[in-house]
């Protein structure tokens, strides 16, 4: 299964600071205001060749004593069901809070492997303060300071011990699809249409799916595992959150599949949440098909299909050679066509395409279009192969890679989907010096 490491916390204590770090992104929102962490948090990283997810929990709003309770309650247990490895952040600046010995208490029961972080350990006085946190009973602490790196590297050496280095996706030699969403687009339903048994407890209450369940698929002659991912706890409390807990719940079902068939709710349109969702399995470069459920919901016109598209395509730029289709779980329709696109999809994503015939068909592409010239110098586009990674990747070799625009490699993208059909599938394109 896909590592997965989750940052923990009280608000404030620097938890996006770390995440930042680790990912060595800017996408947090690092703020002096508690609960300033809305966005999804998450990120790939890699340490000594280890590739792990790091999720950056947080995005509760501080208020009362019971919304504080609950939420950080909720975001502790569940990093603790979906993570291999905990980040327990703390502030060595303040000691060891109330809040501090709640979250502690949560994490010793859990028996997950849980990393003490003191943070803002900047100085060697501050290294002393920070043995006040033995008393929270989670062991070794481990003194880092997140904004400037101090200590983050032995830490992240040990954290790296005891992750699975080979952690590797069940396999299977069939495709493997997962249908991915926000609550209550029809997920469940749509698995139940496709097996054709209530294998799912269906309920319009959002997030009745717990965990994740594979279903292995081999009507009408087809053959695949069918993941439905967890959907996730309906939150009373704090709503614009919803976001963080859904995308948490999809990261380990997009990890582990090939093809993901995102689910949008027709009569919503495609959301932020949904948006999300999509980039996810785009930066792990899974396959994507969109599936617009309940369209049996929404009055029609002539041009409703056709305009309802392009919306979707303006939204998901740049990355628009993405299979859209129009279904209903409820009433079947278009059920079956959506898993054969699905599986087009697949074949696109593992094809090879031979060096000859790359060359061969992209090489007078670039030389009727060559790319343009910087300070007086000519890049020269000599020779192009695809590299042997899970997903399509082509190296360009020429003389001045660093002259190459990033609008000419989307031009280059555009020309290989146009001439090899990769449509559903991320592609990416290296400059290297031949």
């Amino acid at each position: 299964m896909a590592n997965i490491v989750a940052i923990v916390g009280r608000p404030n204590v620097g938890k996006s600071t770390l995440f930042n770090r680790l990912t060595d992104s800017r996408k947090a929102i690092v703020d002096e205001i508690s609960g300033v962490t809305r966005d999804r948090h998450y990120g790939k990283s890699d340490w000594n060749g280890v590739e792990f997810s790091v999720i950056d929990t947080g995005g509760y709003v501080n208020g009362s004593e019971d919304v504080f309770e609950g939420e950080i309650r909720k975001q502790v247990q569940l990093a603790i069901e979906e993570a291999n490895i905990i980040l327990f952040v703390v502030d060595v600046t303040e000691g060891a809070t109330d809040d501090d010995k709640t979250v502690a208490d949560l994490l010793r029961r859990s028996k997950k492997k849980v990393f003490l972080v003191s943070n803002k350990v900047d100085n060697h006085d501050r290294q002393a303060l920070s043995g006040e946190f033995y008393v929270l009973g989670l062991g070794e602490v481990y003194n880092i300071s997140a904004i400037s790196g101090s200590g983050t590297g032995d830490l992240l050496d040990e954290v790296v011990k005891e992750l699975d280095k080979e952690a590797k996706p069940e396999e299977f030699d069939i495709p493997k699809f997962a249908i991915v969403g926000r609550p209550n687009v029809g997920k469940s339903s749509m698995v139940n249409a496709l097996v054709g048994k209530d294998q799912n407890i269906v309920t319009n209450i959002a997030g009745t799916t717990r965990d994740s369940i594979n279903t292995r698929y081999t009507a009408f002659g087809h053959d695949f595992v069918l993941i439905d991912t967890a959907g996730i706890r309906k939150k009373s409390k704090v709503e614009e959150d919803l976001e963080f807990y859904s995308v948490m719940r999809s990261i380990r079902s997009i990890e582990d599949c090939d093809v993901c068939l995102l689910l949008i709710d027709a009569t919503q349109g495609l959301e932020a949440q949904d948006l999300n969702i999509f980039h996810l399995a785009e930066k792990n470069r899974k396959g994507i098909v969109i599936l617009v459920n309940k369209w049996d919901l929404v009055e029609k016109n002539t041009n409703s299909t056709k305009e309802y598209e392009e919306k979707i395509r303006e939204k998901i730029a740049p990355f628009r050679d993405v299979p859209i289709v129009f279904t209903s779980a409820t009433t079947k329709q278009r059920v079956l066509k959506a898993i054969e696109i699905a599986e087009k999809v697949y074949a696109n994503r593992t094809k090879t395409i031979k060096t000859r015939q790359l060359n061969d068909v992209m090489l007078p592409i670039v030389e009727n279009h060559p790319p343009a010239a910087l300070k007086g110098k000519y890049v020269k586009i000599k020779f192009i192969n695809q590299l042997p990674t899970h997903a399509p990747t082509f190296a360009f070799y020429c003389n001045l890679p660093q002259y190459v625009s990033e609008s000419y490699i989307r031009f280059l993208e555009n020309r290989l989907r146009e001439q090899f059909d990769f449509e559903g599938v991320p592609i990416q394109i290296f400059m290297r010096k031949k």
